[in-house]
């Protein structure tokens, strides 16, 4: 009997850990509502790694700094002239010098496979995205979307492109703003309700909701201006140094 009762410990001792073991696996899977996953700014200067990973340490967060340091600023100038069409076809595939160019898919398909999980395609399109997993670097949360909502995941233009116009893009040709506009570099997938309270603001007016990110979201702000010496404003380089403690 004793012998029995040994046995029978063992195996409920290997079942509990064998439990204990699946649970962590399974939570492994899918962050927590809250985090934020994707990759940090600092080691994605072309904007072709996905989404916006926070700056923790001390360290990221003085590179980060640094990189904020080195933007120039200006006045704002006028928003006269500005219209979404100086900027080209919304999404276009037809751009030069960025990654996803003339890579017979358009650019918002390239971001949401970019950052997505699970990605579904249209049947027969390797391009055309109909379902996917993200975590929202916006809000910390991680979205089921479908193409039937699809305003509830949009692409965020980092650096508004008004707000590029404003500050030296009305000057530009037209095949730099089309870049600009198309550059991943310049573009987060995000909750479509975020990106709409977003309007043309700088990080002085308007930040993400999840503050985890706001380091590297000034950081990306940083990457664009320097990208296309663009400057920005003194008030916006003021609110980019503070969210990297600045």
């Amino acid at each position: 009997m004793p012998a029995r009762r040994t046995a029978l410990s063992a195996a409920t001792v290997f079942l509990i850990s064998a439990l204990a073991l699946a649970g962590c696996s399974g939570g492994a899977e899918k962050p927590a509502a809250g985090s934020a996953a994707g990759t940090s700014p600092l080691q994605n200067p072309d904007g072709t790694k996905s989404g916006l990973a926070p700056l923790t340490s001390p360290e990221d967060r003085k590179a980060g700094r640094d990189i904020i340091a080195r933007v120039a600023t200006a006045a704002a100038g006028p928003k006269d002239g500005y219209d979404r069409n100086e900027f080209g076809p919304a999404w276009t595939d037809n751009v030069d010098g960025v990654p996803g160019g003339h890579n017979n898919c358009d650019t918002r398909n390239d971001l949401l496979a970019r950052d997505g999980r699970s990605v579904e395609h249209k049947d027969g399109s390797s391009c055309t995205v109909t379902a996917m997993t993200i975590d929202d670097p916006y809000t910390g949360k991680t979205v089921r979307w479908s193409k039937q909502q699809a305003s509830k995941i949009q692409i965020d233009h980092v650096m508004p492109l008004s707000y590029d116009w404003q500050m030296g893009a009305s000057k530009w040709d037209k095949a730099k703003r089309v870049q600009i506009a198309n550059d991943p570099l310049n573009l987060v997938p995000a909750d479509g309700s975020q990106n709409a309270s977003k309007g043309d603001s700088g990080p002085a007016t308007w930040l993400p909701a999840n503050t985890t990110v706001r380091c590297s979201y000034a950081v990306r702000f940083a990457q664009v201006s320097l990208k296309y010496q663009l400057p920005v404003t003194e008030a916006d380089k003021k609110a980019m140094l503070q969210q990297c403690d600045g």
